[in-house]
């Protein structure tokens, strides 16, 4: 193992050696166990551990801390603390927690400086891009319209609903086309889910798990690994592909059929990820002698087990329907999953040259193009992984808040000259594949802003002010005594 970590991080220092001042990955170290055939979520933590220079312990920045007793009380839950033990958590801590409140409780937990450098490359600088639009956002929130969180909600709630008719429709008529309705809604209803497996723990997260995925290795390889470090080394949803998909623009990594044959082989793989992730669960039990399964896991037979009990004499073909939806909702979810915004040329990936202490928000732009088309409808956005820059910067925020949030994040990406890249759902597709046979690697060169439209950030300012009151006024109708203690915090304002 050790031989296969020291050849890659040469492959990946080659490059750097040519410019000083760049980097080719977010890491020093290539990551332990990335190149085990069989790829889990319990071995990239392990090698998290051995990379990190945790000590056993959960590190943020330089220092460490013991956080196992407050796993216990953690208002998120206790999962999150207790996956990520002897781990570096910087990232992870920083993204989670917009308030300052975790901040301020940390040092009750300090324990001692750790011994050696952090791995991860990227930088929290105060005043560079992330922690002042982490600043001006924390300040928003505080007038943000809660109300659209209970929209996001009730197209969860209706998609499940959903679900069940569709999948009952399609068993009583034995109509495969029925079926694929169903596979959409399946498909939709995960993707939706999604939003709530990044919140704090709520039951919502288990519907994510209805067809064979489980939220808890989730929030490993998609909220802690693909989050915090896309298209990167450290990146799950990269090297789990590999070498069937292989993203990253290394030469050495691919041949000529692993480079363009996916535009035949691609959709089958796509059609193999839900069933594939439960069947890995299942080997890695056996294997290891260890469960990986829990109780969340009997959701995926939920549906299958209700249609049998109202349909008892029709076992057979509620199992063929079942397996029919799973595979073409699985299909749709790579369809839509694996371009939605990061796997596109533009994009920067592992191999291509960035500024060795690049701040942590101007990483997340540039490995990100967002999907045009799905802006300003919430049941888009919700069913597509849509707001993906905001998403990425803020994941724990409902996304039936972000667009409140827009004006802001806009307004101090126009102040650092850093912009958006957006493709259309097809030209997306397309790129996906294009990034699939890039071999050569490029330079980063951050998207400008579009100075036309700049916006100033006292037209922003006064448009938050003008939000506060009107927040104020809106929370101001139920007794004069509320209306003449709203007034007076408004004259305060102006």
């Amino acid at each position: 193992m050790a031989e296969r970590c020291e050849g890659k991080s040469s492959h990946l220092s080659a490059v750097q050696a040519t410019a000083v001042t760049y980097a080719t990955d977010i890491t020093y170290r290539y990551p332990t166990f990335r190149d085990e055939p069989f790829k889990s979520v319990h071995n990239w933590l392990e090698g998290r551990r051995y990379d990190d220079g945790a000590e056993g312990l959960w590190r943020i920045n330089d220092g460490l801390y013991d956080l196992e007793d407050f796993a216990r009380t953690h208002p998120g839950g206790a999962e999150w603390i207790r996956l990520t033990k002897g781990t570096d958590i910087t990232e992870a801590f920083e993204t989670h927690h917009i308030s300052r409140r975790a901040e301020q409780m940390l040092p009750k937990f300090y324990v001692r400086q750790a011994a050696q450098p952090r791995n991860v490359r990227l930088t929290f600088h105060e005043h560079g891009f992330y922690r002042t639009l982490k600043r001006r956002i924390r300040k928003q929130l505080d007038y943000v319209d809660p109300t659209p969180k209970e929209h996001s909600r009730r197209i969860l709630d209706a998609l499940i609903g959903a679900v069940l008719v569709t999948a009952y429709l399609a068993v009583r008529h034995e109509s495969f086309t029925i079926g694929l309705v169903c596979a959409v809604c399946v498909n939709a209803t995960i993707i939706a889910a999604h939003n709530f497996l990044h919140q704090r723990d709520n039951w919502r997260m288990y519907v994510f798990n209805i067809a064979f995925l489980s939220y808890r290795e989730w929030r490993v390889s998609h909220v802690m690994s693909h989050h915090l470090y896309p298209n990167s080394v450290l990146d799950m949803e990269i090297s789990s592909f590999e070498p069937f998909l292989c993203y990253l623009p290394w030469a050495d990594l691919k041949n000529s059929f692993q480079r363009y044959g996916s535009w035949f082989y691609g959709p089958f793989i796509y059609g193999s990820i839900f069933l594939s992730e439960y069947l890995k669960r299942l080997m890695e039990s056996f294997s290891q002698g260890k469960n990986r399964f829990h109780l969340d896991d009997i959701v995926p037979f939920v549906i299958p087990a209700f249609l049998c009990a109202i349909n008892p004499d029709r076992i057979q073909v509620i199992l063929q329907m079942w397996l029919f939806v799973v595979l073409m909702a699985s299909f749709f979810f790579g369809l839509i999953g694996l371009s939605a915004g990061h796997h596109h040329p533009k994009a920067l990936h592992s191999g291509d040259l960035f500024p060795n202490d690049i701040d942590f928000g101007l990483y997340q732009m540039a490995t990100i193009v967002e999907r045009r088309g799905v802006e300003g409808s919430l049941l888009k956005v919700i069913t597509t992984f849509g707001d993906h820059y905001l998403h990425h910067l803020f994941p724990t925020l409902d996304h039936a808040i972000l667009p409140q949030l827009n004006g802001v994040f806009l307004a101090t990406c126009h102040e650092f000259d850093v912009g958006k890249r957006c493709s259309s759902w097809f030209s997306q597709y397309l790129a996906q594949n294009l990034q699939l046979a890039r071999v050569h690697a490029k330079q980063y060169q951050p998207q400008k802003s579009q100075k036309k439209a700049k916006p100033k950030m006292d037209r922003v300012n006064s448009t938050v002010n003008s939000g506060r009151k009107t927040f104020l006024s809106t929370r101001c109708n139920k007794s004069t005594k509320e209306l003449m203690d709203c007034n007076l915090r408004k004259i305060a304002l102006r």
